[in-house]
C-alpha cells in the first residue's frame, strides 16, 4: 500500500507539462514579457553569429577566386628611380630556377581609351601571355585566348563589360589610340580580386610584345605564377623572390601568397565570431534575469497553493520540478522564437548588403541551448526555494 500510495502522487511528465503551461497562462504578461526576453536573447547569437559568418564568407570570397597555389609579385620602385623595371622576364629560366613554378605570366597595365562603332570607352590594356588563362582561370565565351603565335599580332581578348559597352564580337576591330586591333576572343565575367592589378572585366588584353606600341619603355607591374604544389607553396615562394631579386639588379620584390592571407582571414573571421556570440550572451543573460523575476513572482504569488500540495503529500522534489518545469517551458518557447526570429534577422539583413547567405554550424547549437541553459540556470533558485517552504508557513499566507 505504501508504495501505490508514492506512486499515485508522482506527477508524470505530461502532468508536469500541463501543470506548467496552465500556470504561465495564469500569469498573462509577465509570462510573455521572461519568453520574449529569452528569444530577444537567442536572436542575438543566432543573428549575430550567421551575420558574423556572412561577412567571413564575403571577404574571403574576395581572395578565393586566385586559388590554393597561386602566388601575387609586386615590384617597388627603388629610391633613387634610376633604375627601371624590365618590359619582360625570361619565364624559361625562372621555371628553371624555381622549378615549383609551372605558370607564370607577367603583367604591364596601361590605361587607355576604346572606339569601336562609333563608341567610346576607357580600359585598361594588358599586355601578358597565355599562361595567365590558366593561372587566374579565365573562362573564353567567345572566340579563344592568346597564344604563343599571338606574339606579333595585333589580336586582342576583350573583357565581358568593355565588349557589352562597346558592342563588340568576335572579329570585330578595336581603335586603341593609334592602332587597331581584332578580337579573337572575349571573357566571361569575371569577379574583381583585390591582389590583383587588373579588372578582368573592364580591360583588354593582348600579348605583352604588343605593349611597345603604347609605351616607349614598357615596365612589368606584376607578375602571377601558379605552384605545382600547394604544401611548399612557402618554399616556391622564397626561390621566386631571390631569383627576381637577383635578375632585377636588386629591384625590391614582394611576393603574396594568397593562401596564407586566406587562412588569417579564417582566424579573424573565427575570433569575430565568438566577440558576436559573447554580445549575443549578454542578451541572453538579459533575458534569464527576466525568467528569474516572473518566476520568484510567481513563487511569492502561488505560497498557499504550495503549501496545500505539500499538505496533500507533494515532495519538495515535486515543488521543485514543478517550477523548474515552468522555467522550461519558457526558455524552450523563447529559444523556438528566437532561432526562426534570428535566421529570419540574417536573410534580411545579408539580402540588403548583397551577401549570400549561409548559416554558421554553432548559431543554432549556441542559440538555443543556451538559452535552454540560462532559462534553467536562472529558474533553478526560485525552483529550490519553492521547495524548501514549510508547509505551515505557506498555508498561513493570504
Amino acid at each position: 500500500m505504501p508504495k501505490r500510495r508514492l506512486k499515485a502522487q508522482r506527477m508524470t511528465l505530461r502532468q508536469s507539462l500541463g501543470e506548467s503551461l496552465g500556470s504561465l497562462r495564469l500569469l498573462g504578461r509577465r509570462s510573455l514579457l521572461a519568453l520574449l526576453g529569452i528569444a530577444v536573447g537567442c536572436a542575438a547569437v543566432v543573428a549575430l553569429l550567421n551575420i558574423g559568418q556572412a561577412a567571413a564568407d564575403h571577404a574571403i570570397a574576395a581572395f578565393e577566386g586566385l586559388g590554393a597555389s597561386t602566388l601575387v609579385v609586386s615590384f617597388s620602385p627603388v629610391s633613387d628611380g634610376t633604375r627601371a623595371a624590365p618590359a619582360a622576364l625570361d619565364i624559361a629560366a625562372l621555371k628553371k630556377r624555381a622549378p615549383g613554378i609551372r605558370y607564370a605570366a607577367p603583367l604591364v597595365v596601361h590605361s587607355s581609351q576604346l572606339g569601336h562603332a562609333g563608341h567610346r570607352s576607357d580600359a585598361y590594356i594588358i599586355g601578358t601571355t597565355a599562361e595567365l588563362l590558366n593561372i587566374l582561370d579565365l573562362k573564353v565565351e567567345v572566340g579563344r585566348f592568346l597564344a604563343f603565335f599571338d606574339r606579333a599580332s595585333t589580336h586582342a581578348v576583350v573583357g565581358a563589360s568593355i565588349a557589352k559597352k562597346l558592342n563588340i564580337h568576335v572579329g570585330s576591330r578595336l581603335q586603341a589610340e593609334h592602332y587597331v586591333f581584332e578580337v579573337i576572343g572575349i571573357l566571361t565575367a569575371q569577379p574583381l580580386n583585390p591582389l590583383v592589378a587588373m579588372a578582368p572585366d573592364e580591360s583588354v588584353l593582348i600579348p605583352i610584345e604588343g605593349m611597345r606600341r603604347f609605351q616607349p619603355v614598357p615596365e612589368l607591374s606584376s607578375l602571377l605564377a601558379w605552384g605545382s604544389d600547394s604544401s611548399t607553396l612557402s618554399a616556391t615562394a622564397t626561390v621566386l623572390k631571390r631569383y627576381l631579386q637577383e635578375v632585377l639588379d636588386e629591384r625590391e620584390v614582394d611576393v603574396q601568397i594568397p593562401q596564407q592571407l586566406l587562412e588569417g582571414l579564417s582566424r579573424q573571421a573565427s575570433t569575430f565570431s565568438w566577440l558576436l556570440a559573447g554580445l549575443g550572451g549578454i542578451s541572453l543573460l538579459v533575458g534569464g534575469v527576466g525568467v528569474m523575476n516572473v518566476m520568484l513572482m510567481n513563487v511569492a504569488q502561488r505560497r498557499r497553493e504550495i503549501g496545500v500540495r505539500m499538505a496533500l503529500g507533494a515532495r519538495a522534489t515535486d515543488i521543485r520540478n514543478l517550477f523548474l518545469g515552468e522555467a522550461a517551458v519558457l526558455s524552450c518557447a523563447g529559444a523556438l522564437v528566437g532561432a526562426v526570429c534570428g535566421l529570419i534577422a540574417t536573410w534580411v539583413f545579408v539580402k540588403v548588403s548583397g551577401w549570400a547567405f549561409s548559416v554558421s554550424p554553432l548559431s543554432l547549437p549556441l542559440g538555443v541551448f543556451g538559452a535552454l541553459i540560462i532559462g534553467l540556470f536562472f529558474g533553478l533558485q526560485p525552483a529550490l526555494a519553492a521547495a524548501r517552504l514549510l508547509p505551515v508557513q505557506a498555508l498561513r499566507d493570504d
